[in-house]
């Protein structure tokens, strides 16, 4: 397989997961109290959001990467 269809194939796939998923969220700790062996620790989820736009640009970016690919053949 060439390298244009590989690229091609993740980039429909990441454009189909950035779809579908729509926002990339991770969990940060922070530290709220420190005295002496008392600790305490709060946990706030945190989003990124990804507009449906990117999405859909990678994913046409990958079709034409594929067709590309398959013509150059």
């Amino acid at each position: 397989m060439k390298t244009t269809s590989i690229v091609g194939m993740i980039l429909i796939v990441a454009g189909i997961l950035a779809l579908v998923y729509q926002g990339i969220t991770y969990t940060s700790r922070k530290k709220v109290i420190d005295i002496g062996p008392l600790q305490a620790t709060a946990k706030t989820d945190k989003t990124i959001p990804l507009p449906p736009i990117v999405g859909g640009v990678v994913l046409i970016a990958g079709v034409a990467l594929l067709i590309a690919g398959g013509r150059a053949n």
